[in-house]
C-alpha cells in the first residue's frame, strides 16, 4: 500500500491566513510576520512533526506579542548596563513619552507662530538644567557619535587656512592635528578602537606620553599651529595602577591656550556621585576648565541610547552647524524618552545601582522556598558590575540563586527568557536587575526549565 505524500496534507497558506483566529494577530504583527510562521508549520507538517490540522495553533503558540524579532528578557546577570541587552532600561515615564510622541508632535515646530522651532528644544532645556555649568549642549545617536563630530569639526588647524574658531578649514588636511595622551587611546568594544575612530574624522594623532606616564610637559612640547584640539579620554573600561601619571582636566585647561579640551568622560555622570568616586561627571569637568564634555545617555543616565555634548556656546553652534551633526542626529522618540530620564522620576539604572543587598536576599530566600529540594537551589552571596564599560572597579554587594549550570541554557530558552550568568559550575540568577514583581516569572521560569511545572 503507497504511503500518503504528507505534502498532500499540508494546508495551503492562503487558506491558513484566512482563518479568523489568526486575524488579531495580522492586524497587531502584520501579515508578513505572521505569514512567515506559517510556513515554519507547513514545513513541520511535511517533515511529518506537526499533524495538518495543528497548523494555526502552533501559528498561533509561534507570534510573541511584541510586533518585532527582539524579546524583552529578564536580567538576572547582575550586570546593570549590559550591553548584549541593551544597557539601560528605559522608565515607564520615558516608556509612556515615547508612546505619546510616536505620531505627529512638535518637536520641530512652534505652535504659537506656526513656523519651524529648534529641534528637540524642551530635550535640550531639560539638559542645561540638570547642568548648569554648561553654556549650552548637543545631542546626538551615540557616544562614539559625540566624539567623531567634536573632533570632525574641532581637528582643524590654527593656520591661515583654519584657524580655531574659523570654519573655513577643510577635514583632512595635513594640519588636523588632535592630541592624546598614548595612555588613554582605549578600544571602545567590539574591536572598535578610538585611533581609528578619530581617523576617520581626518584628523591625524599627535600621541604623547607612554602608556602609563603622561605629563604637562609631553602636551606643552606637541602644541602648535596645526593642533586642532586636545582629547582626554577617561578609560573607563580598564585601570592601570602603579607607577601612573596624568595630565588633570585644569592643567590642560591652563596650557591649552585658544586650543580647546574637549574631555570624553564616557559613562554619563551628570553630577558627582558618591557611589562612583572614580568617576568623573559632566558639571565637575567643566568647572575644571574643558571647553566639551561628552558621555553616553544609555549608561549612569540610565536614559536611551544618545551622545551627549555639553560646553562653550561658540563650540557647541559650531558642532550643531556642522554637516555630519544632520547625519547623527537622533529621532523624536529619542530626545522623547532623554527628556523624560533627566527630569522625571529615578530611573531602573539608579534603582538597581542601590539595590539593598538584605533585600536581594530576602528574595532570593524565597525564590529557593518556592523550589523542590531535590533541585538543589543554593542562595548564595556575590557581587554585581555596572557594565556598560562604566566604574570598571566598583563591586556591587548582594545575593544570588545558585542552581545547576544546566538550566543557564534552558532558561534562556524560556518565555519569558531568564539570563543569569555561569560562574564555578553554577548558573547563578542576581535579582539585582530583577523587579520585584517579576519574581513570580523567575519561580515559574526555573520550574518549567526543571519540569517540575
Amino acid at each position: 500500500m503507497a504511503v500518503p505524500d504528507p505534502r498532500r496534507a499540508v494546508p495551503r497558506t492562503d487558506v491558513v491566513l484566512a482563518d479568523q483566529r489568526l486575524q488579531p494577530a495580522i492586524t497587531q504583527l502584520g501579515t508578513a510576520r505572521v505569514k512567515a510562521a506559517v510556513r515554519s508549520a507547513q514545513e513541520a507538517v511535511r517533515r511529518q512533526e506537526l499533524p495538518a490540522g495543528l497548523v494555526v495553533d502552533s501559528v498561533l503558540a509561534a507570534l510573541s506579542s511584541a510586533p518585532g524579532s527582539m524579546r524583552q528578557v529578564i536580567n538576572a546577570t547582575g550586570i546593570v548596563l549590559h550591553t548584549n541587552l541593551g544597557r539601560a532600561p528605559l522608565s515607564s515615564a520615558a516608556i509612556q513619552a515615547i508612546g505619546e510622541v510616536a505620531a505627529y508632535v512638535d518637536v520641530e515646530y512652534d505652535l504659537s507662530t506656526g513656523r519651524r522651532a529648534k529641534r528637540g528644544r524642551g530635550t535640550l532645556a531639560a539638559l542645561r538644567s540638570a547642568v548648569p555649568a554648561a553654556e549650552d549642549v548637543l545631542v546626538v545617536n551615540n557616544g562614539a557619535a559625540a566624539l567623531l563630530l567634536a573632533v570632525t569639526t574641532l581637528a582643524r588647524g590654527r593656520s591661515a587656512a583654519g584657524r580655531v574658531g574659523d570654519s573655513a578649514g577643510s577635514a583632512g588636511s595635513a594640519q588636523d592635528e588632535v592630541i592624546m595622551s598614548r595612555g588613554e587611546l582605549v578600544e571602545i568594544g567590539d574591536g572598535f578602537r578610538l585611533p581609528e575612530l578619530i581617523s576617520a574624522a581626518g584628523a591625524r594623532i599627535v600621541e604623547v606620553g607612554t602608556t602609563n606616564r603622561t605629563n604637562r610637559a609631553d602636551y606643552q612640547r606637541a602644541l602648535s599651529e596645526s593642533t586642532g584640539c586636545i582629547v582626554k579620554v577617561h578609560p573607563s573600561n580598564f585601570r592601570i595602577e602603579g607607577f601612573t601619571a596624568e595630565v588633570t582636566v585644569a592643567e590642560l585647561a591652563a596650557l591649552s591656550g585658544d586650543v580647546p579640551v574637549v574631555v570624553d568622560i564616557g559613562s554619563g555622570l551628570l553630577v558627582p556621585d558618591v557611589l562612583f568616586p572614580a568617576e568623573p561627571d559632566v558639571t565637575s569637568t567643566l568647572i575644571a576648565g574643558a571647553d566639551l564634555v561628552l558621555c553616553s545617555g544609555d549608561k549612569l543616565l540610565g536614559g536611551p541610547q544618545s551622545g551627549l555634548l555639553f560646553g562653550r556656546a561658540e563650540l557647541i553652534e559650531r558642532l550643531r552647524r556642522d554637516p555630519l551633526a544632520r547625519a547623527l542626529r537622533v529621532d523624536k522618540l529619542t530626545l522623547a524618552a532623554l527628556e523624560a530620564s533627566v527630569s522625571g522620576p529615578p530611573t531602573p539604572t539608579a534603582r538597581y545601582l542601590r539595590a539593598d543587598p538584605d533585600t536581594l536576599r530576602m528574595r532570593a530566600t524565597a525564590l529557593a522556598g518556592g523550589l523542590p529540594s531535590e533541585l538543589g537551589a543554593l542562595v548564595v552571596e556575590v557581587s554585581g558590575a555596572v557594565g556598560g564599560g562604566g566604574a570598571p572597579g566598583v563591586e556591587l554587594p548582594g545575593w544570588a540563586l545558585s542552581l545547576p549550570a544546566g538550566y543557564a541554557e534552558r532558561l534562556r530558552a524560556g518565555r519569558p527568557p531568564v539570563v543569569g550568568r555561569v560562574e564555578a559550575g553554577r548558573c547563578l540568577l542576581d535579582l539585582r536587575c530583577v523587579d520585584g514583581e517579576q519574581d513570580a516569572l523567575v519561580l515559574q521560569a526555573i520550574l518549567d526549565a526543571g519540569g517540575f511545572a
